[in-house]
């Protein structure tokens, strides 16, 4: 099957191997230095900040888990039989493991710090750098990165356009001093980068021609002052997004829960009111119980509360046509929160967002983070042959021998860093307290 090959079709000689094509996808991904990486990456919680908050790795675990229950789900449900015998569990626990791999640290502080330096050198966005990683940059291949699949590939495209297809047309003003930078106007758009579209060409080559315009359609174009949107994605990528949603606004509910960054009299002001008027449309929701489950000091409430609203938010996904005019399909359809359903999961992320994530001291820890990052950057892109390991400065001399960017090089490079990592090399460069004496 063509959706199996692979841009490198030289594979390590594995006598007696019977695993499928996306098995195989799925232990390159869980075996490479990048996934480990999300260990020390933060999610919503910093790192350190609390005793066992959920990274990046342990939420990619749990979208994993949720993707795989989701893919039974539909199985059993067999609404459009083409489509059933080509859903695989493998294929999406490998792109629910792989989806945030290319987020660098300190969360979106960080994504918005690279995006900002590489202003003029196309852009970063932490999507395009997940696809960056798999098609070149880990080193399971010379050339190719993990060399997945193509259909692995198409599914980890959540926003299958160009980065400078998207991008509002003027930039906004670049600072004088890093501490000033706005950083909600540098927000990326969402996209794969114009840098690596050979690539996402070779994932299209499977499309006739309309079909892969189609698919590349906007939802929204670009104006001055705003990004695009894409419109489609493939029925993976849609699974593998809906399993991130939930992970992410389910889970990150129970950990905020767990430390007491919300508390049940603010839950009740904030989402009981909601909960109450989707209590019609949502069969065995019982907003009070869920309440009262959620903030009982027993530990196993809580997490049969967590695990009723994961249950309740999966079993509602349908299979709906997609809009694109195809008889391909892993795009004519696509994977459908119920639309009560749709509200309250976008009410518990919301809510994340505003109680949690928005808190002074979690913004204080991004905004220093963000600082941290562009202050790597600018030393790095200064004297690169000087600053640089061995291996990176190879890359980017290999780059400037190619007519390439060395910038991209160096936000590769910066992307990859754990938290603790980013924090401990700006110590090493920029704390004289490091400074062995004299």
């Amino acid at each position: 099957m063509a959706w199996q090959d692979r841009i490198d079709h030289q594979s390590p000689d594995r006598p007696n191997d019977q695993r499928t094509p996306f098995q195989r996808d799925k232990a390159r991904i869980l075996h490479s230095a990048a996934f480990r990486r999300l260990q020390a990456k933060t999610q919503v919680m910093y790192v350190g900040m609390h005793d066992f908050p959920r990274t990046r790795l342990t939420h990619s675990l749990e979208a994993s888990q949720i993707g795989s229950g989701l893919v039974s789900f539909l199985r059993q449900q067999n609404q459009h039989p083409e489509l059933t015998e080509l859903l695989s569990e493998s294929l999406v626990e490998s792109l629910c493991l792989a989806h945030d791999i290319g987020h660098p640290p300190f969360g979106h502080g960080g994504e918005i710090a690279l995006n900002y330096m590489m202003r003029e050198h196309g852009g970063f966005e932490g999507n395009g750098q997940t696809f960056r990683i798999v098609t070149q940059l880990e080193p399971y291949t010379e050339h190719h990165g993990m060399n997945l699949t193509r259909r692995t590939l198409l599914g980890l495209m959540k926003y299958p356009v160009r980065y400078s297809q998207v991008k509002q047309h003027q930039l906004p003003t670049a600072v004088e001093h890093f501490r000033h930078l706005p950083s909600r106007q540098w927000l990326p758009p969402k996209a794969l980068y114009d840098d690596d579209w050979h690539l996402v060409e070779w994932v299209f080559s499977e499309f006739d021609r309309a079909t892969a315009e189609q698919f590349q359609s906007l939802q929204q174009p670009p104006s001055d002052s705003q990004h695009g949107s894409s419109r489609f994605r493939s029925i993976d990528a849609g699974i593998m997004e809906i399993a991130d949603d939930i992970a992410y606004g389910v889970h990150d509910l129970e950990d905020a829960i767990v430390v007491g960054l919300i508390d049940q009299a603010l839950w009740q002001q904030q989402v009981l009111p909601i909960l109450n008027d989707l209590a019609g449309d949502i069969a065995n929701l019982q907003p009070e119980s869920l309440t009262q489950r959620l903030f009982a000091k027993e530990h196993y409430s809580r997490k049969q509360a967590i695990g009723g609203l994961v249950n309740l938010l999966l079993t509602s996904v349908t299979i709906t046509e997609s809009g694109i005019d195809t008889k391909q399909p892993l795009v004519k359809y696509q994977a459908t929160l119920g639309s009560a359903e749709k509200q309250l999961l976008k009410t518990l992320k919301q809510f994340i967002f505003r109680w949690v994530i928005r808190k002074p001291e979690m913004q204080q820890q991004e905004f220093k983070g963000q600082q941290i990052v562009m202050e790597l950057f600018d030393a790095l892109s200064v004297e690169p042959e000087r600053l640089l390991p061995y291996n990176t400065q190879h890359r980017y001399q290999q780059a400037i021998a190619e007519g390439k960017s060395g910038y991209r090089v160096i936000s590769d490079y910066l992307s990859g860093m754990t938290d603790a990592y980013a924090a401990r090399l700006y110590r090493e460069l920029f704390n004289v307290n490091n400074t062995l004496p004299l």
